[in-house]
């Protein structure tokens, strides 16, 4: 792998944040849509979702071994934008699927995008799964008449959007690395606090996403 200047371990630490802030906001969106999914949705949803945070823990672990110098485990790395892509992408599907699909016995069937040399399909695949994910909860911010929820995550796809953009360039300077962490905290953050509005206006509840329902 190519050396990579002023990795260090707090910058290292750092790069943990944003995964365990997708990871909160990803168990709850699950404790709140359990009851709405079909078991194919939700077993997408799921294992999609962890897919992105097993990519985001493989990143941090890869710039904590080298900031240890234990290690360059450049496969940690590399597999980090193929992983992250193709959790978005399915992890939208599912969303999307939830929002538009009569969920009652249906199975979601999907397949992995394939993997070319080029980052460009991932880039691609990125904004539209990032888009899926991000309009869908704009969806449910909308009929639970959480406009701050809407606006969070609104402000999560922007920042997202920018972290994949950041994601496929091969940077080596510690400030591009603090500028992507910074971006990855903001995106996550405002996922999470957009996702726990939601929680609290109700959306576990059965019929929490149906049309002309009061909050």
């Amino acid at each position: 792998g190519k050396e990579m200047n002023g990795v260090t371990i707090p910058m290292a630490l750092v790069d943990f944040v944003p995964v365990v802030l997708f990871l909160l906001t990803a168990l709850l969106l699950m404790r709140d849509l359990y009851n709405k999914m079909s078991k194919g949705a939700f077993a997408l949803f799921s294992a999609e979702t962890l897919m992105i945070v097993a990519a985001g823990i493989y990143k941090a672990s890869w710039k904590l071994l080298y900031a240890l110098s234990v290690c360059d485990f450049v496969a940690l790395n590399k597999v980090f934008f193929p992983m992250q892509t193709t959790g978005f992408v399915l992890t939208a599907m599912a969303l999307v699927a939830l929002l538009t699909v009569r969920q009652e016995g249906k199975a979601l069937l999907a397949a992995a995008p394939v993997v070319y040399e080029s980052s460009l399909v991932f880039v691609v695949l990125t904004i539209l799964g990032t888009a899926g994910i991000c309009a869908s909860l704009c969806v449910m911010a909308k009929r639970l008449k959480r406009g701050v929820a809407l606006v969070l995550f609104l402000v999560a796809f922007v920042f997202m959007l920018t972290m994949g953009y950041l994601s496929s360039r091969d940077f080596q300077e510690a400030s591009m690395n603090w500028i992507a962490q910074g971006t990855n905290i903001i995106a996550q953050g405002a996922l999470f606090v957009g996702a726990l509005l939601l929680h609290r206006a109700g959306l576990s509840a059965p019929d929490a996403l149906k049309k002309g329902r009061r909050v």
